[in-house]
């Protein structure tokens, strides 16, 4: 009798979709650049993966390499590709010749909050102009992102509070769109990933950064700094994890309804606290000395009619060569509107 309803559970399983059955044991590699107490780990990505293991019940885990453990931020699309990693962290802006239409959520004056340009980077990178033309031929699939709040510059040693102050000061950038919005202004981009700021800037080979506030604390850059500008949108910074998309498609059905439905959950979540967040911290680094200095509205008028026709000349720049990225500007500034931001 027992032998027959062994055999009868076996024949079963046979029978069962993919879908109906349980998850099984697996667990996946992440990897990212950032230090292991970054905020963006702390507010996306380990509720990610806690809520994603708690919906599959324990079968799906993660094992999480920091820091830089297992590549550089700018080899994390490459890993994620060939399966040394299953998900990274990849920052477009790190691979602007493998995902340069993603930058259209990078270009200076867009919005001005993180959950603003979230929330329309996430509907075109998950099921419009970018889904189709950046991370479907790149093989990977886009888990989760934010879009960080508007980038400003910090200076080590003298404000900037006119157009004249930008004048050939060596700024770190990301590249790209912050390439040239940096160079409309006067200046000179500095292209580098963030982990490298640091000892560029303390050996006095930039002036300064454009940088989010909250990863000038995370890493260290807090120290070094004494200006911030207010008032204007210097473009910003997209932090996306990404799945190749050989280990997604063989993932069982019940462990992408999983994932899907994790990540749905923490995208507006995550981007609300980052915007939380940078009060808090702006008051910390105002009460450590670090000074904040509103822009004239004369030189706030002259930057922003000057940073007008950057979004143009990028994406005549990229048509030209064969990219969709007035597609992508003309759909992303739609999303943008109906979010309702200005």
């Amino acid at each position: 009798m027992k032998t027959n309803l062994v055999r009868a559970a076996a024949v079963l399983a046979l029978l069962l979709p993919v879908s109906s059955m349980p998850a099984q044991a697996l667990e996946l590699k992440v990897a990212d650049s950032f230090p292991g107490d970054h905020y963006l780990v702390r507010l996306m990505l380990k509720p990610w993966m806690d809520d994603v293991t708690k919906r599959t019940n324990g079968a799906v885990t993660f094992t999480h390499y920091p820091n830089q453990q297992i590549g550089k931020a700018t080899d994390m699309l490459r890993l994620t590709q060939s399966g040394v990693v299953d998900i990274g962290y990849i920052g477009p802006s790190y691979v602007s010749d493998k995902m340069p239409l993603s930058e259209v959520a990078q270009l200076p004056g867009a919005f001005q909050t993180s959950c603003q340009g979230t929330l329309a980077y996430w509907k075109s990178a998950r099921e419009g102009v970018l889904a189709k033309q950046e991370y479907a031929p790149n093989k990977i699939k886009l888990l989760m992102a934010v879009v960080l709040p508007p980038y400003q510059v910090w200076t080590a040693k003298a404000k900037v509070e006119t157009i004249k102050d930008m004048q050939g000061l060596k700024l770190r950038t990301t590249g790209g769109a912050q390439d040239l919005t940096v160079r409309t202004l006067g200046a000179v981009p500095v292209r580098m990933a963030a982990p490298d700021a640091y000892e560029s800037l303390s050996r006095g080979t930039m002036d300064g950064l454009l940088f989010p506030m909250d990863s000038v604390v995370a890493y260290g850059l807090d120290k070094l700094v004494k200006y911030a500008t207010e008032g204007v949108s210097f473009g910003s910074f997209i932090v996306a994890y990404s799945i190749n998309q050989s280990v997604w498609d063989k993932l069982p059905d019940d462990v992408k309804k999983a994932m899907n439905e994790a990540s749905e959950a923490i995208t507006p979540r995550a981007c609300a606290d980052v915007d939380k967040e940078q009060d808090v911290t702006q008051q910390k680094m105002k009460d450590q000395g670090i000074g904040f200095t509103p822009l004239p509205d004369a030189t706030r008028a002259e930057m922003k009619e000057k940073l007008k026709g950057v979004a143009q000349e990028w994406a005549a720049g990229l048509d030209s060569r064969g990219k969709q990225a007035s597609a992508a500007l003309k759909e992303f500034e739609g999303l943008l509107a109906a979010g309702g931001a200005k």
